[in-house]
């Protein structure tokens, strides 16, 4: 089977230690042939590092010197759409950094238009591939749990406000905490549920701390120019009655610095993901079920590794466009809750 060609565009720190080096240990499916981005200085540089020939600062030179089978995507949320967009006009798959994009008819358009050409967009939610996760829906087959019917979902930093880069600019992220930490909870609670769409969606939003300004964990930033939400709280319901409560955060006063967790429901069982344990009965008693040898895994190698497998039609638990179109009309209806 021949080599996929693929490019990259953006060449910041996403490309750098995540997408390169997975798609050079996938060297055997797909050669990286280019990297490209506004500053041509730092495109050239990216490629330098890791071997790949070509560096550009435009895509069309670049679409039409290489003519590339994927373009992998690693933008400020804002250029998500208009650059899958032309990538599949080109007739590239995509492999896009999530969030989808910042709204929900550009993820809808993106969506149609990748089933009208027949071309594979697929979004990076990593989480998808831990070993917590394969256990637990190893679980839901066996099973274990029974009908899901609650979750609670939250992806929370202290005092985590990016202080480099675009993450406080709401023309370019589209939002804060729920854009760039709750979209990875959201998408394996709705995983979960068969990924539904909810038919009632109550949000609030804060920014208290990120205007009012103080200790960071994760650099400075500057509350003048401060134009998120650092924090978003969201509670959804589905037509069968099974539910989400989802909290994301950059500050928030509580203890742990970092807290990323599910809680998992079910009429049989339940689970947290995050050490992953199992709380059911057994032999007419209740138990809690640890797993400690469970396997630590590349989740960006396996990630990838899926999306191939979905550009090949193989059988791939990656994120595909209509849930990513699902996810982020479910994340516009958090926004619009809170902002009424």
């Amino acid at each position: 089977m021949p080599l996929l060609k693929a490019v990259l565009i953006g060449a910041g720190h996403i490309a750098d230690s995540n997408h390169i080096p997975a798609l050079k240990q996938l060297s055997d499916r797909v050669d990286v042939v280019a990297v490209c981005s506004r500053d041509l200085i730092k495109a050239r540089a990216l490629a330098d590092k890791h071997g790949i020939p070509s560096a550009f600062d435009n895509t069309t030179d670049m679409y039409r010197q290489c003519a590339p089978d994927l373009v992998v995507i690693c933008t400020p949320n804002n250029l998500h759409f208009p650059q899958a967009m032309e990538a599949m006009e080109h007739g590239c798959h995509v492999f896009c950094e999530k969030p989808p994009a910042i709204s929900a008819q550009n993820a809808r358009d993106m969506a149609n238009l990748a089933a009208q050409k027949g071309l594979t967009l697929a979004y990076n939610f990593q989480l998808r591939q831990t070993s917590e996760w394969s256990l637990l829906t190893r679980c839901q087959t066996d099973g274990l749990m029974g009908d899901i019917y609650h979750i609670k979902a939250h992806f929370l930093r202290r005092r985590g406000i990016p202080g480099w880069g675009y993450f406080t600019d709401k023309s370019m992220q589209g939002g804060g905490a729920l854009m760039d930490l709750g979209v990875h909870v959201l998408d394996l609670a709705l995983c979960a549920l068969g990924y539904p769409v909810p038919d009632q969606v109550v949000g609030s939003t804060y920014d208290f701390i990120g205007r009012a300004g103080g200790k960071g964990l994760m650099g400075t930033w500057d509350p003048a120019t401060f134009g998120v939400e650092d924090a978003a709280m969201a509670y959804l319901t589905f037509p069968d009655k099974t539910s989400i409560m989802l909290s994301a955060s950059f500050a928030l006063n509580t203890q742990a610095d970092i807290d990323r967790n599910l809680e998992i429901f079910g009429r049989k069982g339940g689970a947290n993901l995050f050490p992953f344990a199992l709380h059911t009965e057994l032999a007419g008693e209740l138990a809690d079920v640890h797993f400690p040898y469970l396997e630590e895994v590349d989740i960006q190698l396996k990630n990838t590794a899926a999306f191939l497998d979905a550009c090949a039609g193989k059988p791939s638990n990656v994120c595909t466009a209509e849930q990513g179109a699902i996810l982020q009309e479910v994340v516009e209806r958090i926004y619009q809750s809170a902002a009424s």
